[in-house]
Formats: C-alpha cells, sequence, structure tokens
C-alpha cells in the first residue's frame, strides 16, 4: 500500500558534532533564576514537608526543561524559535510561583503553567509529524491529567495530585523503552492498515495517524545540553557561598569554610563533568538508554540543588552548630550524590565489559557515604565549618580512589 510511510528512526548527521545554538543557550538561562528560587523553598529550617513540596516542584521545573530540551535537540536549526522561547517564558511563571508556593494562587498559576507547557512541548511534536522513542514522557499526556485536575482542588490534595502525575510520567520514562514503542507503533500502523483494506481505502484521519516518523536524540548534544544544567547548579551553589558571606564578617572561621565549600563544589564538577556524561558522575555515553540517563539527571541536579541550599545555610549559621534539618539537607544531598556516583560507575563498566571490581569501588564509595550519613545522623555538636570540611574529606576519598583505579 504506498500511501502509507513507514515509521522510521530519524537520523543524527555524524560529519559533525552538533553544539547548543544561541537559541538553546538563552533558553537555559531560565534554568539560572529556577534553581535559586527553588533552592530557596530549604533555607531557613526546612520540615519533611519542605523537603516534599521541593521535590514536586523541582521534577516539574525539570520535566518541563526536559521537554523542551529534547525538542531542541531533535529539530536542531528546524526548532522554532517560538516554542523555545514561549517554554521560556512559562517556565519564568513558574520560577515567579515557587516564591510564593504556599499561597492558593501562587500554587494554582504553577499548576495551569505547567499543563499548558506540557501540552505546548507536545503540540511540537505533532506538528513535526515525529515521535520521541528515547523519552516518552515528552509526548505522553496521561501523567498531566492529575494536575489538570488539581486546579480546582486546594489543600493538600493537590499535591498528591502532583505526585500522581510526575509518579506517572517515571512509569512512563522507565516502561516504554525504545524497542517497545517502536513495536507499538508497527502494530497500530497495521492495525489500521487492516482497517482501510477492508473500507477500500484509508480516511484522512487515518492517513494522519501513520504520517509520522520515528525520532531518536541526538547523545552528543544532549549531554551537552544536560551538563549545562549540571553547571548552572553548581553555579548556583557558588552564588550562594558568594551571597551570604558577602554579608558575613571576614573572619578566619568565614575563608575556612568559603575555601571548604568552593572544593566541595570543584570535586562535584570533576565526578559530573569531567569523569562523566550529561552531569551523571562516573557515567560513559552510551553506557545506558538516552530514557534513564535522563533519570539519572533529574535525581543528580535535584540533590546537587538540595545541597547547594545547604551550603548556603551552612555559611548562614557560620560561628555555630547545624540544626538538625538544615544538617539533614545538607549531608542527605551528598549521599544521595554518592549513590549516583556509585551506580555510573557500575553501569559504565558493565557497558565496556570490563570487571567491576567490587572491592576496591566499595571501598572508596562507602566510607565517605557512611559519613554523610553519620553526620546527619549525629553531627549535632559539630560546628557548620567541621561538618563541610568533613564532606570534603569525603569526596577527597572518593576522588583519591578514581585517580588509584586509573593509575593500575
Amino acid at each position: 500500500m504506498s500511501y502509507v510511510q513507514r515509521a522510521e528512526p530519524s537520523q543524527r548527521p555524524t560529519a559533525e558534532e552538533r553544539h547548543a545554538t544561541w537559541l538553546e543557550l538563552f533558553f537555559d538561562l531560565i534554568v539560572v533564576t529556577g534553581t535559586a528560587q527553588l533552592a530557596h523553598v530549604l533555607h531557613g529550617e526546612p520540615s519533611l514537608a519542605d523537603v516534599g513540596l521541593f521535590t514536586l516542584l523541582y521534577l516539574a521545573f525539570w520535566t518541563i526543561w526536559m521537554c523542551f530540551t529534547v525538542y531542541g535537540n531533535v529539530a536542531g536549526d528546524r526548532a522554532r524559535t517560538r516554542t523555545m522561547l514561549l517554554g521560556m517564558l512559562g517556565m519564568a511563571v513558574l520560577a515567579a510561583s515557587v516564591a510564593g508556593v504556599h499561597e492558593g494562587e501562587h500554587l494554582r498559576a504553577f499548576a495551569v503553567t505547567y499543563v499548558v507547557l506540557r501540552f505546548v512541548a507536545s503540540g511540537a511534536w505533532r506538528r513535526r509529524g515525529q515521535m520521541l522513542v528515547d523519552w516518552p514522557v515528552a509526548q505522553f499526556s496521561a501523567g498531566v491529567t492529575p494536575w489538570i485536575v488539581s486546579i480546582w482542588v486546594d489543600g493538600r490534595a493537590r499535591y498528591w495530585l502532583w505526585g500522581a502525575g510526575l509518579a506517572i510520567d517515571l512509569w512512563a520514562t522507565l516502561s516504554f523503552s525504545a524497542h517497545k514503542l517502536q513495536e507499538n507503533a508497527e502494530a497500530r500502523r497495521a492495525a489500521v492498515e487492516r482497517r482501510a483494506e477492508k473500507r477500500g481505502g484509508i480516511s484522512e484521519r487515518d492517513s494522519q495517524r501513520l504520517d509520522f516518523t520515528l525520532a531518536h536524540v541526538d547523545p552528543v548534544h544532549l549531554g551537552e545540553r544536560l551538563g549545562l544544567f549540571t553547571i548552572i547548579v553548581l553555579g548556583e551553589g557558588v552564588a550562594q557561598l558568594v551571597t551570604v558571606g558577602s554579608e558575613a564578617d571576614w573572619d578566619h572561621t568565614l575563608r575556612s569554610i568559603g575555601i571548604a565549600g568552593f572544593l566541595l563544589l570543584v570535586s562535584i564538577w570533576w565526578l559530573s563533568l569531567v569523569r562523566g556524561y550529561g552531569g551523571v558522575p562516573n557515567l560513559r555515553e552510551s553506557a545506558l538508554p538516552p530514557r534513564l540517563v535522563l533519570l539519572l539527571h533529574c535525581v543528580t541536579n535535584g540533590a546537587l540543588t538540595a545541597l547547594a541550599a545547604g551550603l548556603g545555610a551552612s555559611m548562614e549559621h557560620l560561628h555555630g552548630e547545624l540544626t538538625e534539618n538544615v544538617r539533614w539537607v545538607l549531608c542527605g544531598s551528598f549521599a544521595t550524590y554518592l549513590v549516583i556516583s556509585l551506580v555510573g560507575a557500575v553501569v559504565s563498566r558493565r557497558a565496556a565489559k570490563v570487571p567491576v571490581g567490587w572491592g576496591g569501588l566499595l571501598g572508596h564509595v562507602l566510607p565517605p557515604l557512611a559519613l554523610s550519613l553519620t553526620l546527619g545522623a549525629f553531627g549535632g555538636r559539630l560546628p557548620a565549618v567541621a561538618v563541610v570540611w568533613l564532606l570534603v574529606a569525603g569526596v577527597g576519598w572518593s576522588l583519591l580512589g578514581h585517580v588509584a583505579r586509573r593509575r593500575t
């Protein structure tokens, strides 16, 4: 049947590597404001409820950013400027809503903007006649339904609806592999063709359903965009140190904790961007399918955003002890980052078909992980500067392990 267009994966150019365009770099500026606003949710004395709210807001913000990022990745120079700028404007509204997130009107504005942006991003793929197989959330609208309902819901039920929508997106990320999506597309195509044969022709509606291609992301370009996101998040950590430090007396303790915070961020930069891929520590390119890389990137940068807030709070408690909640934000986020670094190292070695070397790997990850959790649980009597320096010692131990393995 010649009128049926077969779906073929889009092929990325191999002649030269494509880098982020000026439009994409301009679009990423919204991440600067967004991460700063999200970090402020954890300022002061963050409760468990504040941490949960931060998680929901961060996941929503990251999801929207990723929807437009993968669109720009596949579309390249043909990406519509209007679509990208509309996404940027909407994300600015999301960031502005975070400041008054405990107010009903701001929460409703956040939900409405999220829903609108999801449909804008999905519409961009329909206009291109493509189905993205590497991250189906970009076009999967089931997760948006709870957000639509939340617009007319007040109280804690709204947060549960947001969580349900994000959980559906997570399920789609883990369930819909590229191979499975291709099989489903071919099965749907075959069903439409059978109906057309029985009717003696294909309708205009069925023709539109068949007229699409399967698109794949450019992993090199995607890694660059993901890395830029991580750079911006690390920049928020630097901004926290500078902002709080500029308002305090420049004594020995301030200089000490400032240097410790800087060394901590430098170590994370090395693990995530020099020794990692897409901001995920210790991960090599092509070690995982893109959808799983995006999942690890999401968790990694959520932890780093919380870590930036923790560093700012440590500077605020310069000459005293960290409260339990602040200490757990700092140490818990660092522990989460260490777990991701272990996952990145393991999957990269298995993808390269080399021995994992569990003994040496765990020997350089478990001690700093145990240290950070111990500090979170029992470090109440330690001054803030001591807690930060101990975290630096922990990441230093992990870095020594990388140096030793490279020499071996």
